[in-house]
Parts: structure tokens; sequence; C-alpha cells
């Protein structure tokens, strides 16, 4: 029979791998479509997830049709005789009222009113019942943490399909757990489901992470963000900078691409970058006016005689020459010889 799951992740490729990890397959023995191109966003907002549908043959036989049963010929019905149209009325029966009462807080008292052995036991029915449908077989351990509420733990073979990419199938199992316990209950009972320690080093790693994100931000001064995560690891992040000098955290984004942004908290007097470079451009304007020198000015004496003009020579008037004896001025709007000219 063919099944079929869906799968995220970052990239098509971590969503594949993710699937066959999950159901213990190679490539070759799925086939993949592509529900959803990743997209990586404007400086990883609005990062949109890979999303991809794996099918696979479970090897189970599928269901054959219930053959159609032949239907035997009938003779031809004689019409049925035409029934009184003046019918009797049969008196209805009485209505008998509903006893109303509060039975959603009956049950509320019901279930709070239960043992907390009572809640283990039902934490770990409904948790063995679930593993076995996934084919997943492990050891469940159940104890009560101080303050109230339970701590359980799952050691076996095939953790990899229980804890998921990035624990998202653990936190998933986890809420279903806490949503079937609490069900109906006026006091709420916090449980942590945990696989082989995945949680205390998953909280190590993000520790881990966190300080050298934040030596980042001190050495670089400005604001960097983390990728995405659950409610969870925020607050592992957000706990574990809380006493650092020099940042401060928040959150930003919607659910599921809700991720900490580790801000750049500047000490009182320091300069900007912006101030730096400003102050670095007018020093060396400065320098290089006080560097360049200064051009030689005259003496006195040689600013009087460049003041002074030069003598302007004098030349006598030369008259022109007189005109020839034969010669007679043009008439009126007659033009010249061109001897002459």
């Amino acid at each position: 029979m063919i099944q079929s799951i869906e799968t995220t992740g970052k990239t098509t490729e971590d969503a594949l791998k993710a699937a066959l990890a999950e159901l213990g397959l190679t490539r070759d023995e799925v086939s993949v479509e592509i529900v959803t191109m990743p997209k990586s966003g404007f400086f990883g907002i609005g990062a949109v997830p890979a999303k991809l549908r794996v099918s696979f043959d479970d090897g189970r036989p599928e269901p054959r049709p219930a053959p159609e049963r032949e239907k035997k010929p009938t003779a031809d019905k004689k019409p049925a005789p035409e029934r009184n149209p003046v019918s009797e009325k049969k008196p209805a029966a009485p209505k008998t009222p509903k006893a109303k009462g509060p039975a959603a807080p009956a049950r509320a008292a019901e279930s709070a009113a239960q043992p907390a052995g009572s809640r283990e036991k039902e934490a770990e029915t409904f948790l063995r019942g679930l593993l076995e449908r996934m084919g997943v077989e492990c050891t469940i351990t159940i104890a009560p943490r101080e303050g109230g509420g339970m701590d359980i733990t799952l050691d076996g073979e095939n953790m990899g399909a229980v804890i998921g990419r990035k624990g998202e199938t653990l936190d998933a199992i986890q809420h279903l757990v806490n949503y079937t316990v609490n069900r109906g209950s006026d006091k709420h009972m916090h449980i942590n489901v945990d696989a082989e320690g995945y949680r205390s080093k998953r909280e190590e790693t993000l520790v881990n992470l966190a300080h050298k994100m934040a030596a980042k931000v001190l050495k670089y001064k400005r604001s960097m963000a983390f990728e995405p995560m659950n409610s969870y690891e925020r607050h592992v992040i957000h706990t574990a900078l809380q006493d650092v000098e020099g940042v401060s955290t928040n959150s930003i984004g919607t659910e599921p691409n809700r991720r900490v942004v580790v801000n750049y908290e500047r000490p009182a007097g320091e300069i900007t970058e912006s101030q730096r470079r400003d102050r670095g451009r007018r020093e060396r304007n400065r320098s290089g006016r006080a560097d360049r020198p200064a051009a030689p000015r005259p003496a006195p004496s040689e600013e009087r005689e460049d003041r002074t003009a030069a003598p302007v020579e004098e030349t006598a008037y030369v008259a022109p020459p007189p005109p020839p004896e034969d010669y007679t001025p043009p008439a009126k709007n007659k033009p010249q010889a061109r001897e002459w000219c």
C-alpha cells in the first residue's frame, strides 16, 4: 500500500534527509514531490522552509473492493393498494425532560481529584500506544519533578525518529502528552519528554552559541540575529545572555519564523562609527593644511615696481599721400573705377 509523509527543511536536501531518517529507507525506495520551494527571504526575514511529500510502499496489499452482488430479476410487482388517505394519528409519547447539570465542571473535578499516580499511568499508556504506532521500541522512565510536574525519559534504538529535525518531533510528542494528561483538568501539570538526554545537550549547545554570538556583537558593535527557534530554545538564549554586559536580547517575527536578536548596548560617551569617520576626516584635512608650505610673498620693492606701468613711446602723426593730379572724385550713386580701386 502506498503511504506518504510530509517533511520540512531549510533546503530540499535537508527535508529529504529528514524524511529518509524518519522512514529508515533509501532514496531509491521513495518518490519525492516538492510541495513548497524554500525561500531565503530578505536577510532571513520572511524565510519559508522547503516542504516535500515523500511516498513509499509499506509492503501491505491494497484492500480489494467488495464484489458487487448480482441482482436477481424480480417479477413484475403488482401495484400496491392505495392506502386510506385518512390515517389515524398516533398519540406522541411524552418527552422526558433531560436532567441539566454542569457536566464539564464535574469532569474537571473528577480529573482534578485524580492522584498523581493515575496521571503517570495515563501518560505512560498514551506514550506506549503512540510509539508502537511509530514503530519505535524503547523504555519509558517517569520521575516526578520538584515543584510539580513530571519528567519522562525515552531510551532505546532508533531515537532519531523520535527526536526529529532539531527536536521538532520530540516537541510534538511532548505537546500531545501534555494535552492528553491535562485535558479537562483545572490544575495544569507540565510534562517534559526527553530522549537520550537530547534536551540537555541541545541546551548546552544553545548556551555556547549564545555566548559566541554575544562576543561577535561586542567585537563588531552591531546587532545580530539567530535562526528561527521555538519558544523553549528562545527562552534558553534569553536566560544565557541576561547577565552579559553590553548586550540585550529581544524576539522578533511571528511563528514559526520567530527569532532572537542580540542588540549592542552602546556605553555612555562612546562615539559611533560615523562620528569616528567624520572626526578622522576633519583631522586629516587639518593636518594637510598645516603641512602644506605657504606661497612666497614678493618683496615690498618688487611690489612697487609691479604696480608702476611701463612708459609708452609716443609716435609722430604721418599724413596720407595726396591724390594724383588726374584724379576726379566719383559722382554720387556711381561706382568708382576698378583701376583706381
